[in-house]
């Protein structure tokens, strides 16, 4: 691969024509002519380079694999502190409202940096996006295997999640530079394994490090991975696009990270249920208020394409709707992550490592479909995957909604599965029908806005489910019912009210074609 160009894009003025709203589109940055698919939409010139039998050469295919086990590595560790959180507790001595700063601040912190990856990423490049985001988890995990004091600990969360915030956006981002159009399904479901499996399977492997090697053991084992990764990445990862010199904004910077963080922040202290410092309402107002006007300043921006976020993105076709029906499902899916475990665990009186083994199942299933559903979407389309996934999830959530203290936990496993199941078949057809609409100069900040929606959305899951667990419990709790009773009683309400909200992920896939220009799969190569 050519090394990138540090040119400056020319002015819209110059070198791009008006779309049909009026607004000039973005260039086409990638420094080498592309044509148009029937929608309007640039092929990546990287991927228009591709074999005519659709095979993907290895050196593009070296890269993905490289990008796939490091992203997978970083968003694995999101999941791992609810079970290692007791004995870290435990060992610096700190109460569980503060200890949940190890989860709080990592979400946090993904909230504030994902927005700001577009223009990264169009900036760094490929190769050096991916050194800052190993170069950061590996350098965040090294301090948190050896974190002397707490206060150390959550700084390393932070360098972490910093890391984390990069990696999935550029994943995606690549994927769409390198992958033709008639195969990117089966490469996008690879990368719904990353999304949905890995933080499913956080909870359970750390649960099996955590008894014979200690919290610190849970870092300890990424870091190697992570490092070989970082090596690796170093000696073959390549730029696949050319850089800009795009300014960086400053002040949308604080708008971006006071919006997106206010809202992140805010619903993650509803979903502990109280204790935070200040009253939910008031990050989330303030968030909603930033947002807007971080929003408006982008739309003037991206007129020569200096935005942070271009807002474009959510023009082209299918972004939008795909994009609301993937944040129903991230919604579902980070909601069933959180009550589950309480549910088994503090109704049902299973160990935590045998909670872990009932949702590992499920966590299996969904990381070896994507890749299957991906097949089925370069021949299919979305709409014949997400409308019956979507169905399955609905009656996952009415399974569970029946659970009972002395119900069999088969009945929660199979809904689990079932579970994983309906969002496996959601997750790969909605990322690869929002990015296949939009144009290369698009892909990063479309796989920005979609990053950034589904860490909200997980945010405002955790926090509908444990709203509505808590308070129906706490009430049948006053009329005196049993503890166990009462808290299956909590989560049948937040699991039927969770099925409500999924019912329109259903509506949406019934609206859902797909994009023009993305050809039915080719037969052959990796």
């Amino acid at each position: 691969m050519e090394t990138a160009s540090t040119r400056r894009p020319t002015p819209p003025s110059a070198s791009s024509s008006p779309d049909m709203n009026g607004e000039h589109a973005p260039p086409n940055t990638e420094g080498t002519s592309a044509a148009p698919d029937a929608a309007g939409a640039e092929a990546s010139p990287a991927a228009a380079a591709a074999p005519a039998d659709g095979k993907l050469p290895r050196n593009h295919f070296t890269v993905i694999a490289l990008l796939l086990v490091a992203a997978f590595v970083v968003i694995l560790n999101e999941t791992t502190m609810g079970v290692a959180l007791p004995p870290i507790m435990e060992h610096f001595g700190v109460s569980a409202g503060v200890g949940q700063w190890l989860t709080t601040i990592f979400m946090l912190m993904m909230a504030v940096v994902i927005p700001m990856t577009g223009f990264l990423l169009q900036r760094l490049g490929t190769r050096g996006s991916f050194l800052i985001a190993m170069g950061l988890f590996t350098a965040g995990t090294a301090l948190a295997a050896l974190a002397p004091t707490f206060g150390v600990l959550v700084l390393a969360r932070v360098i972490q999640a910093c890391g984390t915030a990069v990696m999935l956006p550029l994943l995606m981002t690549t994927v769409m530079n390198l992958v033709p159009p008639s195969r990117r399904g089966r490469f996008m479901g690879n990368v719904s394994l990353v999304i949905a499996a890995a933080p499913a399977l956080g909870p359970t492997m750390s649960g099996a490090l955590v008894e014979p090697l200690g919290w610190r053991g849970v870092f300890g084992v990424m870091l190697p991975i992570a490092a070989v990764s970082l090596i690796l990445g170093a000696l073959m990862v390549k730029d696949v696009s050319e850089r800009s010199r795009q300014k960086l904004d400053l002040p949308s910077v604080p708008l971006s990270a006071l919006g997106f963080g206010g809202l992140v922040y805010g619903l993650s202290a509803m979903g502990e249920g109280g204790g935070a410092p200040v009253h939910p309402a008031i990050p989330i107002g303030l968030g909603a208020v930033v947002l807007a006007l971080f929003t408006l300043r982008q739309i003037r921006l991206q007129r020569t394409d200096d935005a942070l976020m271009d807002m474009r993105a959510f023009r082209a076709p299918g972004f939008s709707r795909a994009l609301a029906a993937m944040s129903v499902a991230a919604l579902g899916m980070f909601g069933a992550l959180i009550l589950l475990p309480l549910v088994l665990q503090e109704a049902m009186d299973l160990d935590p490592l045998s909670t872990g083994l009932i949702v590992l199942p499920g966590a299996i299933s969904m990381g070896l479909l994507g890749p299957v559903v991906g097949g089925w979407y370069d021949r299919v389309g979305p709409r014949p995957l997400v409308v019956p996934g979507s169905v399955l999830t609905v009656l996952s959530m009415l399974g569970l909604s029946t659970v009972e203290p002395d119900s069999s936990w088969l009945l929660v496993l199979a809904s689990h599965v079932v579970l994983c199941l309906g969002l496996s078949m959601m997750f790969t057809p909605l990322f690869t029908t929002a990015l296949a609409g939009l144009t290369p100069a698009l892909y990063s900040h479309g796989s920005a806005a979609l990053n950034t929606v589904q860490q909200v959305a997980g945010a405002a899951g955790t926090a509908l489910f444990v709203a509505l667990f808590s308070a129906r419990s706490e009430s049948l709790a006053e009329k005196g019912v049993p503890a166990a009773e009462s808290l299956t009683g909590g989560a049948q309400l937040a699991f039927l009210v969770g099925a409500g909200v999924l019912v329109a992920g259903f509506l949406i896939g019934l609206t859902l074609r797909r994009p023009e220009g993305a050809a039915p799969a080719v037969t052959g190569g990796h």
